[in-house]
């Protein structure tokens, strides 16, 4: 019996795997918008990450800066370095710690931008009533809890 390479359609996925198909595409379609905005001023979404912690947790250190960012210390560095090279973040040692400091063209920066790229994104939730994005800040939370 010859086998065939044809197979049948599915004409139903599981809730989950929707959900996340759903998830995968809107964060992937807002990080492409986000991109775009952010490259008007020179910035990628690693380097906006890393302005808009020093400008609200100023002297953090490079290892804290790694753990909130999720990156391990050797992309942290690098980051760092060009930011550095670009005149808006300056490293500090303070004893065995490296502290982060925004320069003053960072924190310029910092004001113009991480304040209209928040309202930005807070725009983009606007589809959704005040309690739906509880509930749905409720239901990540959720989620990012069980797959730690």
């Amino acid at each position: 019996m010859p086998v065939s390479d044809h197979v049948p359609p599915r004409t139903s996925f599981p809730h989950g795997l929707v959900a996340w198909m759903r998830m995968a595409r809107i964060v992937a379609r807002n990080h492409r918008a986000a991109a775009e905005r952010l490259r008007a001023h020179d910035l990628s979404h690693a380097q906006f990450d890393v302005l808009a912690q020093l400008g609200s947790a100023r002297g953090i250190t490079q290892q804290d800066l790694a753990e909130r960012l999720l990156v391990t210390q050797g992309n942290l560095s690098q980051l760092l370095s060009g930011l550095e090279r670009k005149g808006l973040v300056e490293r500090r040692r303070e004893g065995r710690c490296k502290h982060l400091f925004l320069t003053e063209a960072g924190r310029a920066l910092y004001a113009e931008v991480v304040p209209a790229h928040e309202a930005w994104q807070e725009a983009r939730m606007a589809t959704l009533t005040e309690p739906e994005r509880r509930e749905l800040m409720r239901l990540l939370g959720k989620l990012d809890r069980a797959t730690r």
